[in-house]
């Protein structure tokens, strides 16, 4: 009894961590169809990086409307605006913020209505790479028939080449890889609809 209770913890953990070692190999290495339209660009917060790149998207005429989910109540436009100078002020107006999501699920859910909204079927989701598989499930779920641009970003904090030798990048990486595999599990009670 205990052998075989032995054995089946090795096996689960045996494909736990191949799944995580074919999980960090498959993350994004570029956006997606970079110069494709979509009418919306989506930033998930998280990291400067994310809302300056969709900030840029949206001044390159990538999409009508950018969305930022998930921001802090006190963060105003003009402030997200100052994390890219050489955008020009006046898509200022095209920007919207919300305010809802505190985490994944609720930014899907937070976008879902918006899109709903405004009409919109497709948008660019900008995310940092090793968080965008998790964002992919969830926007999927939230949003089906949607066209969805995954758009990653590459926090310099977070070493995808080479992750094995920085325990920062590996505690990010299986982090996110635990997180992705509950979302997996769970949102089929989640997500009803």
């Amino acid at each position: 009894m205990v052998r075989r209770s032995l054995s089946l913890a090795i096996l689960i953990l045996a494909l736990l961590g191949a799944g995580f070692l074919w999980f960090a190999a498959n993350l994004p290495t570029a956006p997606e169809q970079p110069e494709q339209r979509t009418d919306a660009i989506v930033v998930l917060t998280g990291g400067a990086e994310r809302v300056a790149e969709g900030l840029h998207l949206l001044a390159a005429g990538r999409a009508k409307m950018l969305l930022v989910s998930g921001v802090h109540p006190d963060v105003t436009v003009s402030e997200l605006l100052a994390l890219a100078p050489d955008v020009p002020a006046d898509i200022a107006g095209r920007v919207v913020l919300g305010y809802a999501a505190g985490d994944t699920e609720g930014n899907a859910a937070e976008t879902a209505a918006w899109m709903t909204a405004e009409g919109f079927t497709s948008l660019r989701l900008v995310t940092a790479a090793y968080h965008m598989p998790r964002s992919l499930l969830e926007f999927q779920r939230a949003l089906p028939g949607a066209t969805i641009v995954a758009h990653p970003v590459f926090p310099p904090g977070v070493k995808q080449e080479g992750w094995w030798n920085d325990a920062g990048s590996t505690g990010v990486l299986v982090g996110e890889y635990l997180k992705y595999l509950l979302a997996l599990v769970s949102g089929p009670f989640r997500h009803t609809s």
